[in-house]
């Protein structure tokens, strides 16, 4: 659809796949001592954190329908020769509302060179079960640390079945928008090196994951992406009737990113 595919055979032969995430954990323990980390680093894909003025090579962006995913998307479509925005659906209680979110915000960028949104589906209840992120209750408040919000794998799971599709679909790049601040484990250079090593592994893909604002506070990236239609996208974990509630960790995280660029909120909040 978008370019010359890999071979199905390829990726469905002698679980591949299977094998390939296998190494990655091997990868990963050997990333804990610091002499076997410097070698790994040598070994590994190159994990690109700058964005350059063009570029010529077609790319997929995993956008949720935040401030910092779709700012990336708006930029790189002005760079791009196409873009695709890939969304994953896990079964969250705030998917419904914030995919509409992102679709108006895509339907007001130029549409020249953005491609259709791929929605693709990785439910994830049977795991999480009883879990804040799928039940609405309990969810983390305002003034909750930032640990509170981690959802475990997610980016695990976001790249898994994007790899894939990129494989599949002849896209060479895949972008996520991680920011400097960004606590958690799987949002490392380390992790995306060695977790894209391994699905290229298993499928015999080349695909490239970048991480253009590794090195960016969200009141950085929001000044970048001020002429863009903001008002369209959406961070919040309990949604009320459409709105961002106002009350959530997300919904606070927001309001900080605006204040500190020095912007207007164009944010309607239920409170």
């Amino acid at each position: 659809m978008y370019g010359a595919s890999g071979s199905f055979r390829r990726m469905m032969a002698s679980n591949s796949l299977n094998r390939g995430i296998a190494w990655f954990l091997v990868r990963q323990t050997a990333l804990s001592y610091p002499v076997l980390a410097e070698v790994a680093t040598r070994q590994r894909l190159p994990i690109t954190a700058a964005m350059s003025s063009a570029s010529a090579t077609p790319l997929a962006v995993l956008v949720s329908g935040g401030l910092d995913s779709a700012i990336l998307v708006g930029e790189e479509v002005a760079r791009r020769p196409f873009v695709v925005p890939i969304y994953v659906r896990f079964g969250l209680v705030w998917e419904e509302v914030e995919q509409a979110y992102l679709e108006r915000f895509l339907a007001a960028l130029p549409a020249a060179r953005l491609r259709r949104l791929v929605v693709l589906q990785m439910p994830i209840g049977d795991v999480y079960g009883a879990h804040w992120s799928t039940t609405g209750r309990a969810v983390p408040e305002a003034d909750s640390p930032d640990e509170a919000v981690f959802l475990p794998g997610r980016n695990a799971l976001l790249l898994v079945k994007a790899l894939l599709w990129c494989h599949l679909h002849g896209v060479p790049e895949l972008a996520l928008a991680p920011l400097q601040s960004n606590p958690f484990p799987d949002a490392t250079a380390s992790f995306f090196a060695g977790f894209s090593d391994a699905v290229n592994q298993g499928v015999g893909g080349t695909v490239r994951v970048i991480v253009p604002y590794a090195g960016l506070h969200k009141e950085q990236v929001l000044r970048r992406g001020a002429s863009l239609p903001l008002q369209h996208t959406f961070s919040c974990l309990q949604p009320r009737q459409g709105l961002h509630c106002g009350r959530c960790n997300k919904c606070a995280e927001r309001q900080k990113g605006f204040r500190a660029a020095g912007l207007l909120d164009p944010t309607l909040y239920a409170e």
